[in-house]
């Protein structure tokens, strides 16, 4: 119970209760973990262990490049069966590991609101006329506490860089449609 109280507090940056001599010595202390130090460094991209290890972090928000994930894997179906696809898939995903899910697609191009079934957990983001998708990937991983797991799924290097540049962890298209397929 105490160890948990601790990192309770370390999580939410409240002061220790009690206080220690060391604690008053003034030391560089370590920087909080990025994307750098989250587990699965000696996996391979391509190996789907790498995803389930990744959403298993506590708090993990997995946001997902939803055009650039079908477009990989569905890219012969229609776009609305695309959309329906990887949605009820990271469903299932997110019910079996209970990780935050949003998926992007890019909704510059539509003339009306497009209807979704999003499963419970799952939330369905469209851009507005005029922001691309990869900005609007690049403003939810802005947003998220210095130190939260994120993991971008998309295998557009520019996304992937915006990513890594704000401390998230990208995996390829291909590693989310992989461990799909499993499910």
């Amino acid at each position: 119970l105490t160890d948990a109280a601790r990192g309770l507090r370390e999580e939410i940056g409240l002061p220790p209760g009690i206080t220690r001599p060391a604690d008053t010595v003034v030391a560089v202390e370590p920087q909080r973990p990025g994307h750098r130090t989250l587990p699965g460094r000696a996996l391979a991209d391509s190996d789907p262990a790498l995803l389930d290890q990744l959403l298993m972090l506590p708090q993990v928000h997995l946001i997902v490049d939803g055009y650039n994930v079908t477009k990989t894997g569905y890219g012969d179906l229609p776009l609305s069966d695309q959309r329906s696809r990887l949605v009820s898939g990271v469903g299932v995903l997110h019910a079996q590991t209970k990780a935050e899910v949003t998926v992007v697609f890019d909704g510059a191009e539509l003339d009306a609101p497009v209807a979704v079934q999003a499963p419970r957990g799952v939330r369905v983001l469209f851009s507005a006329p005029g922001q691309t998708a990869d900005d609007l990937i690049g403003q939810l991983v802005r947003a998220e506490p210095s130190g939260r797991a994120v993991v971008v799924i998309s295998s557009d290097q520019e996304v992937c860089d915006a990513a890594r540049r704000a401390d998230a962890r990208p995996a390829p298209a291909s590693l989310l449609l992989r461990r799909l397929s499993r499910t």
